[in-house]
């Protein structure tokens, strides 16, 4: 399926896994632009079995103007006990520099409002770089608003390891 959106000559398709190099590059550049390029480990082969293949746990929009990738946004479903209904997570919402300024990333964000209520969703939650004022600018000029009272916690590498073990050992 691909949507044509009211900005002319943007469209927006759900990516297939011919587009794995593609998606590749784009999150490098968001992790170059987000000064994290030393945490980037997925390659190729990761991303066609986590995004395509048998089970896939995420999903991705591709933005193109007039047929030239120039954006994309990497989301996956997550669940609100509270709600009691689905949510999608955006992990990831990028535009090309030079094709910013043009509400391409407005588009984008629309349509996951526009999916998640297709889906019948409760919300869209995304995270956001405290330091990085432009995505807070444009995330509540798009009407959200930051979460208070909440920390992200995270919990990778070695101390992943360090709280699998545990269960392995009963805890």
């Amino acid at each position: 399926m691909t949507l044509t959106t009211c900005i002319e000559g943007f469209t927006i398709r759900p990516a297939t896994s011919g587009d794995v190099g593609l998606i590749l590059k784009f999150i490098k550049a968001l992790a170059a632009y987000e000064k994290m390029e030393r945490d980037v480990v997925a390659d190729e082969t990761l991303l066609s079995e986590t995004l395509f293949g048998p089970r896939p746990f995420a999903e991705v929009l591709i933005g193109e103007q007039d047929g030239t990738a120039v954006a994309f946004a990497l989301f996956f479903h997550n669940f609100s006990t509270f709600v009691g209904r689905p949510g999608l997570y955006l992990e990831d919402l990028y535009v090309e520099p030079e094709a910013r300024g043009r509400g391409l990333g407005k588009c984008l964000l629309s349509y996951l409002g526009h999916l998640a209520k297709e889906r019948g969703c409760g919300r869209v939650e995304w995270c956001v770089l405290d330091w990085n004022e432009n995505a807070i600018d444009f995330y509540t000029a798009m009407g959200a608003k930051p979460v208070e009272g909440w920390t992200v916690f995270r919990v990778a590498g070695a101390a992943l390891e360090r709280l699998s073990d545990g269960f392995d050992r009963g805890c």
